[in-house]
C-alpha cells in the first residue's frame, strides 16, 4: 500500500492554492449537501453550498462546516456516515480533531501561568528534570509554546502508513516519546529557529500534569473545555474508539495491482499524540472554543497576547502559542489551527475581531498528504473570501 506524504500545512490553502492531484476512483454515489442559514450578510452562501457538492468523492467522504462571526452565519454538511451504508453524514458528529488540540493545551498552560503555577521564562528542565539530556541548553516554556525549542521529534510507531497502521492499536506513551526526544541531539539552539513539531506540546502536556498533580485530560477539561462550554469534547487516551455519534474516516491506499481502496481508519489508539493531538470534538464545540478564546473568556490578559504574538527576529516564523498567523491575499490576518489524523482533517480559524470564523471537519481520504485537498480548498475559498 502507498499513501501520499503527510502535511501540517494550512497556509497554502488559505492563499488559494487550487492545484489538486489527479483523481482516484470515487465512490459510486453522492449525497446532497444540507445547509442551515441563520443570517448571511457578507457570506456567499451559493459558493459555500457548491463547495460541498458531490461528496463522497475520491478526496473526502464527508464534510461538516460552520461559518460564523459578525459577517454572517452558515452551517453545512455533506457526504456519508460510512461508505458501506451510504447514510448521510451526521452534521453533529464527533471526529478526531488532531492538532487543534494544541490550542487547548496552550490555553491550559497560559491559564496556569495566570495562576502563578508556571513561568513562561523558566526552563522546562526545572519542571521536568532529567527528560532532556545534558546536550540541551535551557528550553523555556515559551519556546515550547511557539515551537522554537530545538527539541527533535520523538520516536513513533513507524515511518510509513503501513507501519503505523499495523500498530494502530498499540500504546506508545507520551513519557516514552518525550524521553526518546530528550536522548537525541538538539536540532538548533533554543530561540534561534522555529520548527513546528508535536514534541513541544508533548512536553507541555507533561508539564501540566507535573505542576497540577492531575492528568492532562482532567486539567484541560477544567481549565479550557468547561469554561468554553465544550460538552461533546474529550480526550480518548488509549481507547481506539470514537465514542458517541461519529462519521467513519478512510484512507485511500494503492494496492499491489495498481488499484485503490478506501481503508476504514476510524478506530486508532492515539495515546502518543497526547496533548499535541488526541482530542475528539465536534464543529460546534470547536466554534465555541474559538469564540470564547478570542473574546478573552478562557485566557486572561496579558497571557492571551502570547497566542497572538509570533516570535520576533526569526525568519519565516508564523506560529504563536497554540495558533498560526495566516495572512490572506486581501490583507486580512487570520489566526487558527489545523489538524490531521488519518481519516480526518479539522480547522478552526478566524479574524482577531471575530468578524469571520470558519470551523470544519473534512473526512479526507488522504488526511496526512502534503498535496492540497480540493474539498478543503473549496471550503476555505468560499468561507473566507
Amino acid at each position: 500500500m502507498r499513501v501520499r506524504r503527510r502535511t501540517t500545512v494550512l497556509a497554502a490553502s488559505l492563499v488559494l492554492a487550487l492545484t489538486a492531484a489527479g483523481p482516484l476512483a470515487a465512490p459510486a454515489f453522492a449525497t446532497p449537501a444540507s445547509a442551515a442559514v441563520q443570517h448571511t450578510n457578507n457570506l456567499d452562501t451559493q459558493a459555500l453550498a457548491a463547495a460541498l457538492t458531490g461528496l463522497p468523492d475520491a478526496d473526502a467522504t464527508a464534510a461538516l462546516v460552520r461559518v460564523g462571526g459578525t459577517d454572517g452565519t452558515w452551517r453545512g454538511s455533506a457526504g456519508v456516515h460510512d461508505l458501506a451504508s451510504g447514510t448521510p453524514a451526521d452534521p453533529d458528529a464527533r471526529f478526531r480533531a488532531g492538532s487543534t488540540t494544541k490550542v487547548v493545551t496552550a490555553a491550559a498552560v497560559l491559564r496556569l501561568v495566570a495562576e502563578g503555577r508556571i513561568d513562561l521564562d523558566t526552563p522546562i528542565q526545572h519542571y521536568l528534570p532529567g527528560l532532556l539530556g545534558k546536550q540541551f541548553r535551557p528550553v523555556t516554556v515559551r519556546q515550547l509554546l511557539n515551537h522554537t525549542s530545538g527539541i527533535p521529534a520523538g520516536d513513533g510507531l513507524g515511518n510509513t502508513f503501513e507501519e503505523v497502521y499495523a500498530h494502530r492499536f498499540d500504546t506508545l506513551t507520551p513519557q516514552r516519546v518525550a524521553a526518546s526526544a530528550g536522548a537525541k541531539k538538539p536540532e538548533f539552539c533554543p530561540g534561534k529557529k522555529q520548527h513546528y513539531l508535536n514534541i513541544n506540546y508533548t512536553f507541555l502536556g507533561l508539564l501540566i500534569e507535573k505542576v497540577t498533580g492531575r492528568s492532562y485530560a482532567s486539567e484541560a477539561t477544567r481549565l479550557v473545555l468547561a469554561p468554553a462550554g465544550m460538552r461533546d469534547t474529550y480526550f480518548p487516551g488509549t481507547d481506539p474508539r470514537i465514542l458517541g455519534p461519529h462519521n467513519h474516516g478512510y484512507q485511500v491506499v494503492e494496492k499491489a495491482d495498481g488499484t485503490t481502496e478506501f481503508l476504514d481508519v476510524t478506530e486508532w489508539n492515539q495515546a502518543d499524540r497526547f496533548a499535541a493531538g488526541d482530542m475528539i470534538s465536534t464543529t460546534a464545540d470547536l466554534e465555541r472554543l474559538l469564540t470564547a478564546l478570542f473574546r478573552g473568556r478562557i485566557v486572561p490578559e496579558p497571557q492571551l497576547k502570547e497566542m497572538f504574538t509570533v516570535p520576533a527576529g526569526i525568519e519565516g516564523a508564523v506560529y504563536s502559542a497554540g495558533l498560526t498567523r495566516l495572512d490572506a491575499p486581501d490583507g486580512k490576518v487570520y489566526w487558527g489551527k489545523s489538524g490531521g489524523r488519518y481519516g480526518y482533517n479539522a480547522l478552526i480559524v478566524g479574524t482577531r475581531d471575530l468578524s469571520r470564523t470558519l470551523v470544519y471537519s473534512v473526512d479526507s481520504t488522504d488526511a496526512k498528504s502534503e498535496d492540497d485537498n480540493p474539498v478543503i480548498n473549496r471550503i476555505i475559498m468560499a468561507a473566507l473570501k
